[in-house]
């Protein structure tokens, strides 16, 4: 069973700086692209960044210059550093994965539970 797990949500003001992590777990094959994705309240669920397994990544243009995606295959871990947070960064911030479990099995995407990121004065 595949499990991914978010951590370093919480509440910053305007101009700070938050660090996301996830942590993959499980009997897996390869993790493929991975990448975050938020939802604000009311809003559908947009992508934030994505990095896929050579260190490519992919970002919002909302986000660019100011969020860094980053990943540790060894670990099987993805990042999301933070800085000049905004109030419109506000919200419920999910971890992706596209992981295939076997070699000869398609690979599918997991999600986090999410972490709430509140930016607010």
């Amino acid at each position: 069973q595949v499990e991914l797990v978010e951590s370093g949500g919480g509440l910053v003001q305007p101009g700070g700086s938050l660090r996301l992590s996830c942590a993959a777990s499980g009997s897996f094959f390869r993790i493929n692209a991975m990448g975050w994705y938020r939802q604000a309240p009311g809003e559908q669920r947009e992508l934030v960044a994505t990095i896929i397994s050579s260190g490519s990544t992919n970002y919002t243009d909302s986000v660019k210059g100011r969020f860094t995606i980053s990943r540790d295959n060894a670990k099987k871990m993805v990042y999301l550093q933070m800085n000049s947070l905004k109030p419109e960064d506000t919200g419920v911030y999910y971890c992706n994965a596209n992981i295939q479990l076997r070699s000869w099995t398609t690979a599918y995407d997991y999600w986090g539970q999410g972490t709430q990121v509140t930016i607010s004065s």
